[in-house]
């Protein structure tokens, strides 16, 4: 793989990938493989302030900074959305607050997945990307 220096590379390259798939299902599947490969998410760390609200299923999201970078944790109960957890991680993960404020998530749109998730599955991704702005803007302003 390529280095990635911004956000918006990273939303790239992934828009890129998802063309070499021909159909959603296929899609789907890659996005549940790349949630398996997430890090492991230690039990001490699902706490009630951690978890994302508007989400079906169960998910944590911790975030720490990492000299300039804001390094995020999540993990969800569910496989689909542990791998959309996993394209918000390629996305987002280790960036500056900056870079990530500056990022418009475009990729919803042009991946199509605002029109192939159902409307629960949609309310989690956008409560994940609030808290990962929320955080950000935080972050930036600090």
């Amino acid at each position: 793989m390529t280095s990635i220096t911004t956000a918006e590379q990273a939303q790239q390259e992934l828009l890129e990938e998802f063309q070499l798939f021909d159909n959603w299902m296929d899609r789907y599947q890659y996005i549940i493989d790349m949630g398996k490969a997430l890090p492991s998410f230690p039990d001490d760390w699902k706490l009630d302030e951690l978890k994302i609200q508007g989400c079906q299923s169960n998910v944590w999201m911790r975030h720490e900074r990492r000299g300039d970078a804001l390094h995020f944790d999540a993990i969800s109960d569910a496989a689909i959305v542990s791998g959309l957890i996993a394209v918000l991680m390629r996305i987002y993960n280790d960036r500056m607050p900056s870079d990530i404020v500056a990022t418009s998530p475009h990729f919803l749109k042009d991946l199509g997945l605002d029109k192939h998730l159902s409307p629960t599955r949609s309310n989690g991704l956008n409560s994940m990307l609030e808290r990962i702005y929320q955080v950000a803007h935080q972050e930036a302003a600090a």
